[in-house]
Order: C-alpha cells, then sequence, then structure tokens
C-alpha cells in the first residue's frame, strides 16, 4: 500500500524549483503569445472561410441567405467539443500542472486546422464533405477548449504582480497576432486570385500554412518549465496535486488548514462573474469578426475585401488598444477599465450599424476597426488577468477554461446565427447593435459585481469572490 504523499510546509516546490529567470519568463511569454495567436489565427481562418467561401463549398443553396446560416452552424459546432476539452483538460491542468496540458491542447488544435485545407468539397464527395468538417472542426474544438485558459494561466501565474495586466494582455495580443495574420492571408488571396481560383484551391493555403506556427509553437512549449504559482501550492507535492482523499489521511502538515479552506469554499460566485465578463467579449467578437463579414457579403453587397480590410486595419491598431488597456487595469484597476469599455461600446453600437448601412467602404471600415478595438481587444485585454484572478489555485485553470467555453457557447457560436436570422427576418441591421449592447451591458454587470482582483496573491486556493 503507497503511502500519502503530504504537502510540504513551503508549499510544493523547494524554493529553487520555484524560481524563474527572465529568461524563463520570456520563454513563457512567446508560448502564450503563439500559441493564442494560433488558436485565434485558426478561429479566423474558419471564420472568414465560413463567411467568404464555404458557403459555397461546403453548403451550396439557391438562397444566400440560407447558406450563410448553415454555414455559421457547423461554424459554431466547434464549440461544443470545445467544453469538453474545458474539462477534460482543465482538471488534468490542475492536477499535474499547466505545461502539459498546453502541449498537447496545441498540437490537436494546430493540426485539426492543417488538415481542413486538404478535404473535399461538397462537389467532389457530396455529405461527406460538410461531414468531415463537422469531425475536424469537433477535434479542433476539443483542443482549444483548454488552449487559452492555458496560455492565459501559465502567463498570469508566471507574471510580475504589478505587471500582470501588461504580461497577460499577451495573450489578447497573441489574438490580435493571429487574426491579423489570417485576415492578412485572406486579403492577399482575395486581392491576387479569381473568384474560380479562390473557390478551387486558393481557400486551402491559409490552413496549410497554419502548421509554421503549429511547429513553432510546440517547440517552444517542450522546453518551457512549469508554472511557478502551481509548484509553490500548498496541495501540491512533486509536481501532482494531492486528491482530496490524500489531504483527508493527513494527520498533521503545517499547511493542512490552508488546503482544507480552499477546498471547503463553495464555489460558483466567481464562476459566474467570470462567465458573464466572457460572455460580453465573446458574444460581441461573434458578432464583429464573424457575422458582420458574411452580412456585408451576402445582405449589403460589398465586395469580400472591404470587410477583412477592416479586420486587418482594426487588428494593427490593437496592438495599441491592447497593451494599453492592460497597463491602464494595472494602474487604475480591473473594474475601472471595465466600466468605461463596456459603455462606451454600448453608446457606439447604434451609430456602427448607421454607418454600416451607407454601404460607403470607408465608413463601413471606420465602423468596424473602431467596434473592433473597444467591444472585442480591449475587454478581451481585461479578460485575460481579471478571469485568472478571481480563482483560486487548486481550480483556476478547469474554472477559467469552462468559464470561457461556456461563454463562448451561448455566445460565439449562438450569437452569429441569431444574428443571421433575425437580420435576414427584418431586412435591417439593427438586431446588431441589440445584441452589442446586450452583449456589452453583461460584461459590464459582472465587471460591477465583482470584487477588485488587482494585485492578489495567485497561490491562494480559494476564489476571489
Amino acid at each position: 500500500m503507497s503511502t500519502p504523499r503530504t504537502p510540504t510546509a513551503s508549499g510544493g516546490a523547494p524554493p529553487a524549483e520555484g524560481e524563474r529567470s527572465t529568461k524563463d519568463l520570456a520563454r513563457a511569454a512567446v508560448s502564450g503569445w503563439l500559441g493564442t495567436a494560433l488558436e485565434f489565427m485558426d478561429y479566423q481562418l474558419y471564420s472568414l472561410a465560413t463567411a467568404l467561401v464555404f458557403a459555397f463549398l461546403f453548403f451550396p443553396s439557391d438562397e444566400p441567405g440560407v447558406a450563410l446560416i448553415a454555414a455559421m452552424g457547423v461554424y459554431g459546432v466547434g464549440y461544443v467539443a470545445r467544453l469538453a476539452g474545458a474539462v477534460y483538460f482543465g482538471r488534468m491542468g490542475d492536477r499535474l500542472g499547466r505545461k502539459r496540458v498546453l502541449v498537447i491542447t496545441i498540437a490537436l488544435m494546430g493540426g485539426s486546422t492543417t488538415l481542413i485545407g486538404v478535404l473535399p468539397t461538397y462537389e467532389q464527395v457530396g455529405l461527406l464533405a460538410p461531414a468531415l468538417l463537422v469531425a475536424l472542426r469537433l477535434v479542433q474544438g476539443f483542443g482549444a477548449g483548454a488552449e487559452i485558459a492555458g496560455a492565459t494561466v501559465m502567463l498570469v501565474e508566471y507574471a510580475p504582480v504589478r505587471r500582470r495586466g501588461l504580461i497577460a494582455s499577451l495573450v489578447a495580443l497573441g489574438t490580435n497576432t493571429g487574426t491579423l495574420l489570417a485576415s492578412g492571408i485572406w486579403a492577399i488571396l482575395l486581392q491576387v486570385l479569381t473568384q474560380d481560383q479562390l473557390l478551387s484551391w486558393g481557400w486551402r493555403l491559409p490552413f496549410l500554412l497554419s502548421i509554421v506556427l503549429l511547429l513553432m509553437t510546440v517547440y517552444i512549449r517542450r522546453h518551457l518549465k512549469e508554472s511557478p504559482v502551481f509548484e509553490q501550492r500548498a496541495d501540491v507535492q512533486d509536481g501532482v496535486a494531492l486528491t482530496r482523499a490524500e489531504i483527508a489521511a493527513q494527520e498533521s502538515a503545517a499547511d493542512r488548514g490552508v488546503i482544507e479552506s480552499g477546498l471547503e469554499q463553495r464555489k460558483g460566485r466567481a464562476f459566474f462573474l467570470a462567465f458573464g465578463l466572457r460572455f460580453g467579449q465573446a458574444g460581441n467578437s461573434g458578432i464583429i469578426q464573424t457575422f458582420l463579414l458574411g452580412y456585408l457579403a451576402t445582405e449589403l453587397l460589398l465586395e469580400g475585401t472591404v470587410g477583412t480590410t477592416a479586420i486587418l486595419i482594426g487588428s494593427a491598431i490593437g496592438f495599441l488598444t491592447v497593451p494599453l488597456a492592460g497597463m491602464a487595469g494595472d494602474r487604475f484597476g480591473r473594474r475601472p477599465v471595465y466600466t468605461v469599455l463596456t459603455i462606451f461600446t454600448m453608446a457606439y453600437a447604434f451609430p456602427m450599424v448607421a454607418m454600416l448601412d451607407t454601404r460607403d467602404p470607408l465608413l463601413v471600415s471606420i465602423a468596424i476597426v473602431v467596434a473592433l478595438n473597444l467591444g472585442v481587444l480591449g475587454l478581451f485585454s481585461m479578460e485575460s488577468v481579471t478571469m485568472a484572478e478571481l480563482f483560486g489555485g487548486r481550480s483556476r485553470f478547469t474554472q477559467l477554461a469552462l468559464a470561457k467555453e461556456i461563454g463562448g457557447v451561448l455566445a460565439t457560436a449562438i450569437g452569429p446565427v441569431l444574428a443571421a436570422a433575425l437580420t435576414v427576418a427584418t431586412g435591417s441591421g439593427w438586431p446588431i447593435a441589440v445584441m452589442i449592447v446586450a452583449y456589452s451591458a453583461c460584461a459590464l454587470v459582472a465587471a460591477r459585481l465583482a470584487p477588485e482582483t488587482r494585485g492578489r496573491d495567485l497561490v491562494q486556493l480559494q476564489d476571489a469572490a
């Protein structure tokens, strides 16, 4: 019979093992940035392909609006698998460490994206084509379910406390980098290829090229040290978290009271607050970065380059917006920055739709660029650090992953489909503004109800709320 493991008085690994050099921090930062870049490159590649070509290649229909709704529906399928991935890999990350999970998730996610580039189309194999697309979306979603949560946790747990918001904003910069890469590739393809070339072979190139980023990220993560916060947790011994049975078997230990207080805390409040933050930001992202591109092409009948160029410009500006939001959170706190960003986004929603309705390419581009930076990138920068700080060290990975993915399923997956149905039914773009206001209001309410988490000790096992 094995001897139960016991927590050490120092709370996990010896101090020497818990130390991290500037080089370690830099490697963690690059790992988180590249991994999130790959996830959102995948996300944006599929979003743009859904809006621009998948409706024709995999879901042919005589009614463009019907084809768009079908394509958006498959886009949302991946989020079901993300929930399963969040649970499976989240528990693994809290139990066995962050590093191991990050290597597995990036391999699953990136490999599936690359394989989309070799799929046959509906014209070639009939119903087998959308079936294979759904299968790859499921595998992709399973890996992605814990990817961004793992990258966020690793960065936040590595970061110096007074620069936590800025360092965590690298996750948002990763999303911005991925969006920029995907949008840039698609913008080039739309400029240099004819419609026939794009539909026959050009659409495959962005998915195949993603393998370069995948290989780089896997290499860096394999050489990354474990999170220092994970190693210093009172319930971690020899690199593995103690189970409840092992904790209960203790007769005496210096950290027993600390561990038991973390176990006995009633969960739920912090999770729902984090869910509200995620729901608001993800909802805006689904409308602005995904649905609007299809809406411009199928309903407003604008050229495909208008939307992709606007996302490209907005993403470039986001390289300033994201770190500035992170630094503002470090300087003024998380709640005040959330309040400003959400109120401005709500106030801007209806003027944005009015600009879209002009069908003037310049005004449409400005509308999308401003909305992207206010309601998506700025909020994501704050979300990265705030959600991680809300949770205790023992279940941070699992709760963060679930809050992100459930929010994604209910907002990002359903939102574009609902927006497509409402705009087709009403013949108007005003439902878009109403949905952005509603999503932003959810994030605002959650931020105001949450405690201020700036400067919190992340080694604590208890949630902040």
